[in-house]
């Protein structure tokens, strides 16, 4: 394996502690302040009412910017859409700088495999500005210089593309990068794409259940990888 493809967040970036403000804000925003209706927008996307946690394989789970918006609004179209989308991805990119939230031990485990000399980059359904000012504003985007959000690519997850995009810019081909993710839809990508090997870590949203069928293995969260890497190595 000579390239690591990370899902952000979730994988990077602790999915709830990051995000089920950020969605209860927007909810309310875009709802005109009307809580039950934001309530209401939010249990759609695949928030719970109660613990505020959201749904593996949801459209706030896994779904991108365009996804939501088309939830939300499902009258608008055409200009219009693209209005509500460029609002909601502004909306992310200033709470993915003031939000985010690491994942125990990230910038320890990036150091130690960005030292093996291994291409690193990121593949998520975020905005691309807002994937890179998060990882920028977590002091983790020198390890990560080639980063691909939903609208870097002609067709998002689960497609192929941002495996191919990051395929042909380190020159790693496919069958030599390890995809990791907490969705579903992150190993579809990888599975679709003819990935070395596609790993579902236990750090976000999706469980082993939902995960176990299409990975190659499963993790805690990517502080094991490198011992999962050097494993590979020596066997």
């Amino acid at each position: 394996m000579r390239g690591i493809l990370f899902d952000k967040d979730g994988t990077l970036i602790d999915f709830h502690a990051s995000w089920s403000g950020v969605y209860r804000e927007l909810g309310l925003e875009l709802a005109g302040g009307d809580a039950e209706r934001a309530a209401a927008m939010l249990a759609a996307g695949g928030m719970d009412p109660h613990s505020k946690r959201v749904q593996a394989g949801s459209v706030l789970a896994a779904g991108n910017t365009i996804d939501i918006a088309k939830l939300f609004f499902p009258e608008l179209d055409g200009v219009e859409l693209e209005k509500m989308v460029a609002r909601i991805d502004a909306i992310f990119f200033e709470n993915g700088i003031r939000c985010s939230v690491p994942v125990p031990g990230l910038a320890e485990t990036l150091a130690a495999l960005a030292e093996t000399g291994i291409a690193m980059g990121v593949a998520t359904s975020d905005g691309t500005a807002a994937a890179k000012a998060a990882l920028d504003a977590l002091g983790i985007a020198k390890h990560l210089p080639h980063v691909y959000g939903y609208d870097s690519v002609a067709r998002p997850k689960p497609a192929p593309d941002m495996v191919h995009a990051f395929a042909a810019a380190t020159g790693v081909p496919a069958q030599a990068i390890v995809v990791i993710g907490d969705n579903t839809h992150d190993l579809k990508m990888a599975r679709s794409a003819g990935a070395g090997a596609a790993i579902g870590v236990l750090s976000g949203t999706g469980t082993a259940a939902e995960l176990a069928p299409l990975a190659d293995c499963l993790l805690d969260s990517i502080a094991d990888l490198p011992a999962w890497l050097a494993a590979r190595r020596s066997g």
